[in-house]
């Protein structure tokens, strides 16, 4: 079991090719560098034992160590013009690599867009323009007829007759027999007694 938990999936390395080459010109240029340095100590130390064996009489030797520091100088000038071909050739690499996203980025585009034409092609389009237009032009002719834009009297009376109809089918039926209704009296009804008058017959019976 213990093998089963050792062996663990291995994620997928996202380093290219590129970045690999871009991270060796990288270290190239700074051992081209740490060398530039060293070079650069040593001709400072070689001066100064030069003007020692000059001081000291000592002129061949001096003459030697000058032109060892000559040939060393010439060797930082290699240098230099190595390092800017190394950081050239990494800035190439690194602009080559952004190319190739952008184009990569470009066909998936372009192939999207493929897809998109196989799925709604010209003929579509042109149908469903031609559906839109006829369904704007029913729209406003039913705005027009709401508007009463294009109804005649003839027409105008068909829609009253029309709605009459509707409104009738909406109403409850009334059944046709005749309903008896209570006759209106013909009495007069008598008028109310003022307010002081029924008081005096009430005084005058008590």
């Amino acid at each position: 079991m213990g093998s089963l938990f050792s062996k663990k999936k291995k994620e997928e390395s996202r380093i290219t090719e590129q970045d690999k080459a871009i991270l060796q010109l990288k270290q190239q240029r700074d051992k081209l560098r740490q060398y530039q340095k060293k070079i650069q100590a040593n001709l400072d130390r070689e001066r100064e034992v030069a003007k020692r064996l000059l001081k000291d009489g000592k002129k061949e030797k001096a003459k030697l160590l000058l032109k060892k520091k000559r040939y060393q100088e010439n060797m930082l000038q290699k240098t230099d013009n190595q390092i800017d071909q190394v950081e050239k050739m990494a800035d190439d690499i690194e602009f080559a690599s952004i190319e190739m996203k952008v184009m990569e980025g470009l066909k998936k585009g372009n192939d999207c867009l493929k897809e998109m034409h196989k799925i709604m092609s010209l003929e579509d389009v042109e149908k469903i323009l031609d559906e839109t237009q006829e369904a704007v032009e029913y729209q406003r002719e039913i705005d027009d007829l709401l508007a009463g834009g294009i109804l005649t009297d003839e027409d105008e009376e068909a829609v009253l007759a029309e709605l009459d109809e509707i409104t009738k089918a909406d109403l409850p039926q009334v059944p046709d027999e005749d309903v008896s209704l209570p006759e209106v009296p013909r009495d007069r009804i008598p008028e109310a007694e003022a307010p002081k008058e029924r008081q005096r017959e009430l005084v005058a019976a008590s």
